[in-house]
């Protein structure tokens, strides 16, 4: 048996995102359900969010946000050779939409898989990605977060359907002399995974909002710091935070214990809604694009949702 050389490190090279261009306001959803623009701000931060029509499917954003990477990443589709969907949102769960979306792209006979964590889903693929380049298996993957949580809800529900939304984010990994992604600190506690769900085939997602609250702002501070830990990184030395956007309240909580006091911190929730596995590259190439972080910058990504799932890691910014 022999092992390859491999790359002593993989890092993100570009970063894409797409958002569906139908906004959904809070006043809107008040039109249909008992709440109001006030009720919504004052328990998720949400003002609005990014709906796909009925004829925009989930490959179709996350070819949008990939293709979009790809482009930034001034690599060629033939320089792809691992394509990696997170996911938790298909309508079909066969196919996968990693094989779709890379025939769409045209990228020629990649390794081909989708992750479900949930919320959680990017980074436990970006780790996914990491490991493949540094072991060899892989020379540049494509990473795409998508979600189109819209077919998956009640929208009597106000306790989901003014949270959740859709979207697509990817980045483009590859190899680097130096480590520019982390050692991932991952997770789960599956006592509690009643708390977000589908029940079934033909249901709708239930999320126990204080469960899952209760749990997101007193478990996972101790998880953003061990991921700066193992990378070597004081939380003071990062640029940026990017935790998954799943409520404002949520977000400001763990950002206060983490202690990274110049870090700037995504808020990207306020107008994109809870996407899912998309909110992470979402938020980060949104705040790249608005020039709020700088190439060669450390930052903090942090996944968790459903499952209970968690995962994080310290990126270098592309």
């Amino acid at each position: 048996m022999r092992i390859p050389d491999t790359a002593p490190g993989a890092k993100v090279l570009a970063l894409g995102h797409y958002q569906p261009s139908r906004v959904v306001t809070n006043d809107d959803l008040s039109k249909t359900m008992e709440t109001s623009d006030e009720w919504i701000r004052s328990r998720v931060g949400i003002q609005e969010r990014r709906i796909a029509g009925d004829a925009e499917s989930l490959e179709d954003m996350a070819a949008q946000a990939g293709g979009k990477a790809l482009a930034a990443s001034g690599l060629a589709t033939s320089d792809i050779d691992l394509v990696i969907v997170a996911t938790c949102t298909l309508e079909s769960q066969i196919p996968n939409a990693a094989a779709v979306v890379a025939h769409r792209l045209g990228i020629s006979s990649p390794g081909a898989f989708d992750v479900n964590a949930a919320c959680a889903g990017f980074c436990y693929a970006l780790s996914t990605a990491d490991s493949a380049i540094r072991s060899g298996s892989a020379r540049n993957v494509l990473v795409i977060g998508a979600e189109k949580l819209s077919q998956w809800l009640d929208w009597t529900d106000r306790s989901t359907a003014v949270i959740f939304a859709d979207g697509a984010g990817a980045a483009v990994v590859g190899p680097s002399d130096t480590p520019g992604i982390g050692p991932v600190v991952w997770g789960s506690a599956g006592d509690k995974s009643e708390a977000i769900m589908i029940p079934d085939r033909h249901g709708s997602l239930h999320q126990e909002g204080q469960t899952v609250f209760r749990w997101a702002t007193t478990a996972l501070h101790p998880v953003a710091k061990q991921a700066c830990e193992r990378a070597g990184v004081d939380p003071a030395e990062l640029a940026a935070f990017i935790p998954h956007q799943a409520n404002l309240r949520i977000i400001e909580a763990i950002a206060r214990r983490l202690g990274a006091e110049k870090a700037v911190v995504a808020r990207d929730i306020v107008l994109a809604g809870n996407t899912s596995a998309a909110s992470i590259p979402l938020a980060l190439s949104r705040m790249l694009e608005r020039g709020e972080v700088r190439s060669g910058e450390l930052a903090l990504v942090l996944g968790f949702g459903a499952g209970l799932t968690y995962a994080g890691q310290v990126i270098e910014i592309p």
